[in-house]
């Protein structure tokens, strides 16, 4: 059996008995002096400590409109040229400190919380969302800008463009001409969009301001306050024959042509019932919704033993919204 690091040190002594045993010199010692860690022992005020009044007297001083915003420095400095001293900078430090007041103490702008959107429609042409994408250009570094305007009721893209730049007189000239040529009514349209410099100018307020319709943004740095829009600009740069990048301007504009007629006419969508989004746009979805439910009533009846039940095509949506309102929002809308 083998010896310990104590039966050894009386043999060979404590250094080599630690080296033989594998045992540190200072868990040795450390063992002999007995426990050391436990409560602290109450901290002693020394005897220059300012008592709680002349602390209270400071406090004050601090407090009083000639001193409030000024740093420690400051405060100290001026008292000191009007021929006063009451203490050092560290030691008004730590009567800010035991306050919780060891901040910057200058008066602080604030900014009210920008309020979540909550928007709905149950049909079309009762909000439009809009934003602007990067196309990436011919070369590395340049790129042209895609701007599009949907309806979040039925996904239609009602106006869009692409220009080498972003500019609010673009954006002004595309939110008018979809507006007058779907012919929107005053007080009829909501027009979401987030805070870039083209959404908040004063160019595009204006236009709205003066065709009657109510503008929206969404909350800094919240991306799911605009989803429709998002999600469309992540569908067009999935397609399948998506470029990646574009030589002209032309070719741009070509492309995405070509993509929104797809998109408006043909792709179908599964939040709409998997229907276009033109035919839920321009009021055609019944008509579908119908053709649909006597063709799947023709295959139930021709064959029955294939169906758990009579199958019936994908229900037509109601409602669309920006942020899910409350229920008490949902019955007066």
């Amino acid at each position: 059996m083998a010896a310990t690091c104590e039966e050894l040190i009386d043999v060979v002594g404590t250094t080599k008995a630690c080296a033989l045993s594998g045992r540190s010199r200072a868990t040795h010692y450390r063992a002999l002096a007995g426990p050391v860690h436990g409560p602290r022992a109450p901290h002693r005020a020394p005897a220059n400590a300012l008592s709680q009044e002349e602390r209270d007297e400071i406090l004050t001083l601090l407090h009083s409109p000639a001193y409030v915003d000024l740093a420690v420095a400051q405060f100290w400095a001026m008292l000191l040229d009007e021929g006063t001293y009451l203490a050092s900078q560290s030691t008004v430090h730590r009567i800010l400190r035991a306050c919780g007041e060891n901040r910057d103490r200058r008066r602080q702008r604030t900014h009210p919380a920008k309020k979540k959107p909550h928007l709905v429609a149950h049909g079309p042409l009762q909000v439009w969302s809009w934003d602007i994408t990067k196309l990436a250009g011919p070369v590395r570094g340049v790129f042209f800008d895609c701007y599009a305007i949907i309806d979040i009721f039925s996904r239609y893209i009602v106006g869009w463009t692409v220009a080498e730049s972003e500019d609010s007189l673009i954006a002004e000239a595309l939110i008018d001409d979809a507006i007058k040529r779907h012919g929107v009514g005053r007080d009829q349209l909501t027009l979401h969009a987030d805070r870039g410099t083209s959404m908040t100018s004063k160019t595009v307020a204006q236009l709205l301001e003066d065709l009657g319709v109510t503008r929206t943004h969404s909350r800094p740095h919240v991306s799911n306050d605009n989803p429709y829009i998002e999600a469309h600009f992540k569908t067009l740069k999935y397609c399948p024959a998506w470029p990646g990048h574009f030589g002209t301007l032309d070719d741009a504009r070509a492309w995405c042509e070509q993509f929104f007629e797809y998109y408006n006419h043909v792709h179908r969508h599964r939040a709409l019932g998997l229907n276009s989004p033109a035919s839920v746009h321009y009021g055609t979805v019944t008509e579908i919704h119908t053709q649909r439910a006597s063709t799947l009533n023709a295959a139930y009846a021709a064959n029955p033993s294939r169906f758990a039940g009579c199958p019936t095509p994908p229900k037509i949506p109601t409602i669309a919204w920006i942020n899910e309102p409350e229920e008490a929002l949902l019955q007066n809308v």
